[in-house]
């Protein structure tokens, strides 16, 4: 990745994926931002208001990332939504019921 001189601008993306819709915000922000940020930067915040900054787990490029890591060029920010089943204990009891998981089987 490149490096960005202070001063200059970054272009960076955020993704929030919903169940019926992803979310993608391509924005520029101060090289040396915040993955904090550049999530406030994006208007996510006003657009779902029960997101709330300190309790988002967010990331970039699918690692979970701590809110004050640096952002660089190209960086893609993603929100995690919780997940509704864990997908191990899911597996387990289909197995102990004897059934095969079928594409779009959820």
């Amino acid at each position: 990745m490149e490096k960005a001189e202070v001063g200059e601008k970054i272009r960076v993306e955020l993704i929030y994926p919903l169940p019926h819709e992803q979310i993608l915000y391509v924005f520029e922000l101060a090289a040396g931002s915040r993955l904090r940020d550049g999530i406030l930067a994006s208007g996510v915040l006003e657009r779902y208001p029960e997101l709330e900054l300190e309790a988002l787990e967010a990331g970039i490029f699918g690692k979970q990332e701590a809110l004050d890591t640096v952002l660089r060029a190209r960086d893609r920010i993603e929100i995690y939504r919780p997940l509704i089943a864990d997908p191990k204990a899911v597996r387990k009891q289909r197995a102990a019921e004897g059934r095969r998981m079928k594409k779009g089987d959820g």
